[in-house]
């Protein structure tokens, strides 16, 4: 939606509507004026339809009224809208009387000539009216948008004016009270920016967003260790250049959000990403295939001069040192293979030219399936090329033992040995690096290859980071100060290795077509199913220093979200109930880490309380899938998943026992919130051993029925009871589905970004 549905003489008919919000805030009154305009088609009207339709203009009327109340209340508190609204709201209010005027039964018409009367005989006024109408209101709730936006520039600016002061204290006194008031300030903002993020209608700048956002978040601790260690050891170079990156980065980020969130380029540039092979061969094939529509539709060497920009930027991975001979052979045969279909196809074009063709020829289609096949088998090899180092580079470093040898060797003191570890540190960031770049290639969306920028910096810029605090904790082993900065660095990078491994399967799941089946969720639970036990806690947001506490348990869950989703990778029957269950507890469980750190749709403790419940319910349905499991195994592995089931249905139960009882107070309400996530760690831990034990045992079950008529290491109940298939293929799951999810999504949007 580029513009505000309709326009008027006297408002701008092109306003770029960018967020959700305005986006669906319009569409009731769309609809509404849309009834009206339509029962205008049909002149005779009975009585009651009549009286309907005058209902229907009455209600866009008092509800324009009030909607124009508040567009007027928002002008009296911003002066330099004040005149841009008044404006707008008169505009808006005058074309609500007009439409309750147009559809007055009361008011005098012109007869039929069966001397029925027509509502709104006036087509023409009422067309006018509902323009009017919907470009003012559009113009209203733009305008109210850009409040929005400058409480984001204010808080970024507060944000800037105490960083520079942090950046120059001198005394530990003077830098904690400034640090406490930074610490609040970075709060309201990531609620602000994580508000306005979600609400973003354009996903590469919701991306990019994501992106900048995660970089300040990482940041504010990097920035409060680094600065420790400056103040403990003011004389230290390598303390001083960690603590001087830490800043600029975070300068960097913040201009980073102002661009987005202001739509402006410095000097009035404009963003645009690097062109990646993915990009080029689907634009490729775009016009290879366009040739069918019209055969003068672009010059012949555009097609070559298109597949050479493609060619030339396989050179990433056929150049690289850590691509095997055996992919580069095939890279560079695929290439050439390209090119012959191309030349070909070319050549096919040119004869059905010179006929005077209108349309394609049989060898000329031949030759663009060909052409078209070629790149995507091209694509899929490089596909599998990046794909395949990102999860080799991922379980090599699984360990980190450069960061494990850098902590001890700094630790000792021992600077030649800090040395040594930063080169086998240097090479790895240098893969990982080149790594990130082949996968932007292959990343298959727009926002993918942003996240794919974002890993690459983020690597390139932490590694250097991480040695000059290791360099630091040398020249000082004994300082507790400069060992924690080195152990927050060690703890970024260690998280941004996991936000690869998320991102890989992500690219996986594009390129495989599964894009929206996975992490849809991060939503609340379905409205009033889950709040009867709840009316009595108030809804409340956490403080600083609670974020804080609840931080570091978020990360665990975090990590442990993101095993589950490895091992759900690892079954055959993505359908199975286990499966299933497992996958949406961990995007639950995801989205409560994401409310441990001040963003997405959780927004209140009463959210958290909500999420926890139907995950608890969802874990119980788990349970139910694991007994049925149990019927078919010896007793021996029936004991092991027994045990575990027993142990996670006491879990779910203490967790949903808790959520459902009330606290009053701040303390006991953080305590209520803490407790909720220790839980659902400890599920999350026990869904994280069992799915590899469950996947394990059914590929038996399923190997040893095929293999055997009368398989004797199962027992003999299973060929008395016949086992429906959704045991073993999960067609039945009672859980809290996507499809229900995307619909109470759709509900909450609006709600969620006010």
């Amino acid at each position: 939606m580029a513009s505000s549905p309709c326009g008027s003489g006297n408002f701008d008919s092109g306003l770029e509507i960018k967020t959700r919000s305005v986006e669906q805030t319009l569409v009731p009154l769309v609809s509404q004026i849309t009834t009206l305009i339509n029962h205008k088609d049909k002149p005779k009207k009975s009585e009651r339809t009549q009286q309907a339709i005058q209902r229907v203009g009455q209600a866009v009327s008092v509800a324009v009224g009030r909607f124009v109340g508040v567009g007027e209340a928002i002008a009296v508190e911003n002066e330099e809208l004040k005149e841009e609204m008044g404006m707008a709201c008169f505009e808006a209010r005058r074309a609500g009387d007009a439409i309750a005027k147009l559809t007055d039964v009361g008011m005098p018409v012109a007869p039929l000539v069966d001397g029925r009367k027509t509502v709104f005989s006036n087509r023409t006024g009422m067309v006018k009216a509902a323009r009017m109408l919907l470009s003012s209101v559009t113009k209203v709730l733009v305008l109210a948008d850009r409040i929005v936006i400058k409480q984001i520039i204010t808080s970024r600016n507060k944000v800037l004016v105490t960083l520079e002061q942090l950046e120059r204290v001198s005394t530990f006194q003077e830098f904690v009270q400034i640090f406490s008031q930074f610490g609040n300030q970075m709060v309201e903002f990531a609620h602000l920016t994580g508000d306005r993020q979600n609400d973003l209608k354009d996903e590469n700048k919701k991306a990019r967003m994501a992106a900048a956002r995660a970089v300040l978040e990482k940041c504010t601790m990097m920035l409060l260790t680094a600065s420790k260690t400056c103040l403990r050891h003011p004389d230290c170079e390598s303390a001083r250049i960690n603590k001087d990156a830490v800043f600029h980065r975070m300068r960097f980020a913040l201009e980073q959000v102002m661009e987005i969130v202001t739509d402006a380029r410095p000097c009035g540039e404009t963003k645009v990403l690097p062109l990646s092979i993915y990009t080029g061969i689907k634009d490729f094939k775009s016009n290879v295939e366009g040739l069918r529509e019209g055969l003068y539709s672009l010059p012949q060497q555009a097609l070559s001069d298109q597949l050479e920009a493609v060619v030339e930027r396989t050179e990433d991975f056929t150049d690289s040192a850590y691509t095997s001979h055996e992919h580069r052979e095939g890279i560079l045969q695929l290439c050439q293979l390209a090119r012959q279909d191309t030349d070909r196809l070319i050549a096919a074009w040119r004869e059905a030219l010179s006929l005077n063709a209108k349309e394609v020829t049989e060898e000329m289609e031949l030759s663009i399936l060909k052409t078209c096949q070629s790149v995507h088998e091209l694509r899929r090899e490089l596909h599998k090329v990046a794909v395949g180092r990102a999860a080799d580079l991922l379980k090599l470093h699984a360990e980190h033992l450069p960061l494990r040898a850098l902590k001890a060797s700094g630790g000792e003191g021992n600077l030649e040995a800090v040395a040594e570890y930063a080169c086998t540190l240097g090479e790895q960031k240098e893969q990982l690096v080149e790594t990130c770049r082949l996968l932007c290639h292959v990343s298959g969306t727009e926002p993918l290859e942003i996240t794919c920028i974002h890993a690459e910096e983020t690597f390139h810029v932490t590694g250097p980071q991480i040695i000059s605090a290791a360099q630091t904790l040398a020249l000082h082993p004994s300082s507790k100060i400069a060992k924690e900065n080195l152990d927050v660095f060690c703890e970024a990078w260690e998280s941004q290795l996991c936000d690869m491994g998320v991102l890989l399967r992500e690219i996986n799941d594009v390129f495989e077509g599964r894009r929206g089946d996975k992490r849809a969720y991060l939503s609340l639970p379905r409205p009033g199913k889950h709040s009867a036990n709840l009316k009595t806690v108030k809804a409340v947001k956490l403080d600083t220093e609670e974020q804080s506490t609840i931080a570091k348990l978020g990360l665990e869950l975090r990590l442990l979200t993101s095993d589950v989703d490895t091992e759900v990778e690892k079954w055959e029957d993505q359908e199975q109930d286990i499966v299933r269950q497992g996958q949406s507890m961990s995007s639950m469980a995801y989205s409560m880490y994401i409310f441990t750190r001040g963003e997405g749709l959780l927004k209140t403790t009463m959210d958290l309380f909500h999420q926890a419940e139907v995950l608890s319910e969802e874990g119980l349905q788990l349970c139910s899938s694991l007994h049925t499991l149990s019927t078919l195994l010896m007793d021996e592995e029936k004991v092991v998943v027994l045990s575990e089931m027993e142990k996670l249905m006491g879990l779910c139960q203490q967790l949903q026992m808790g959520v459902r009882t009330p606290v009053q107070g701040k303390t006991a309400t953080f305590q209520k919130v803490d407790s909720s996530i220790q839980n659902t760690r400890a599920i999350m831990t026990v869904v994280t051993y069992l799915l590899p034990v469950c996947n394990k045992l059914v590929r038996k079950y399923k190997s040893e029925r095929s293999s055997l008529d009368s398989p004797q290491s199962w027992r003999d109940r299973q060929l008395s009871t016949p086992v429906k298939d959704g045991a073993l293929n999960g067609k039945n799951s009672n859980g809290f589905g996507v499809k229900s999810l995307e619909k109470h999504m759709a509900n909450l949007t609006f709600l969620e970004s006010k």
